[in-house]
């Protein structure tokens, strides 16, 4: 009798197990659906490739598990080491300002927890993220590797000096803001490439700025005010 009753416990337990898993994954699924419908697409985002991959990349994934039930909250979240994860309305028009198309290579400067390579993997080829800070960078491709993303590739670095082995770059995305934009991004920008990136100083608010590479010259449009975290070298974080 033990035995038996012993046995129905477990199948109980494994089937509320599975109940609950299933009910958070459903609650997700719907805050992700209401984030890209209120934040993403009544913003003005109309780019489909853009919408569709914010509605497939499971953000909660990409925050600490204590905060996840936060995750599609319309607001950058902490991610650890004093960094962020970018509020999605912003990743949405960073991406969709790129004008990305499937056979783009992408340079992103500041991994974070990944979350923003992620949504460049569901629209380009190939997508090279730099991280200053060792452990989120080796969390970030952790996760990504876990994920199931081959075409993304992740290396501990300092930013400003980009990935110049793997230049020219058809798209570059800075999500951390330094004072002057890195000559080395603008070199390693491919002929017709564009580049999305917050410049000012820590603190204040910064200008988001877009620049096309047309014929050899650089044309900048300030498109909107940011506040991101600072850009930094390795010897400024080797100081910290």
């Amino acid at each position: 009798m033990f035995k038996i009753t012993y046995f129905s416990f477990i199948l109980l337990l494994i089937f509320f197990t599975i109940s609950i898993g299933a009910s958070r994954k459903d609650l997700f699924t719907d805050l992700r659906e209401r984030m890209v419908t209120t934040q993403i697409i009544a913003r003005g985002i109309k780019d489909p490739k853009v919408i569709e991959a914010m509605r497939k990349v499971p953000r909660h994934l990409f925050v600490p598990e204590n905060i996840r039930g936060r995750a599609y909250d319309d607001r950058p979240l902490p991610i650890g080491e004093g960094q962020t994860i970018s509020q999605p309305y912003i990743v949405a028009f960073m991406t969709e300002a790129l004008n990305l198309s499937s056979g783009d290579k992408a340079l992103e400067i500041g991994t974070g927890s990944g979350y923003q390579a992620a949504i460049l993997a569901e629209i380009v080829k190939e997508v090279y993220t730099i991280e200053i800070r060792p452990r989120l960078g080796e969390t970030a491709r952790e996760r990504l590797k876990e994920m199931g993303y081959k075409n993304i590739f992740v290396e501990i670095g300092d930013g400003y000096k980009g990935w110049p082995e793997k230049a020219p770059f058809n798209a570059i995305i800075v999500t951390c803001a330094p004072e002057k934009i890195p000559r080395p991004l603008i070199d390693q920008l491919a002929e017709g490439g564009r580049m999305i990136i917050p410049v000012g100083e820590e603190g204040s608010i910064q200008e988001l700025v877009l620049m096309k590479k047309e014929k050899g010259m650089i044309i900048r449009e300030e498109v909107m005010k940011v506040l991101f975290v600072p850009m930094i070298t390795e010897e400024e974080l080797k100081a910290r």
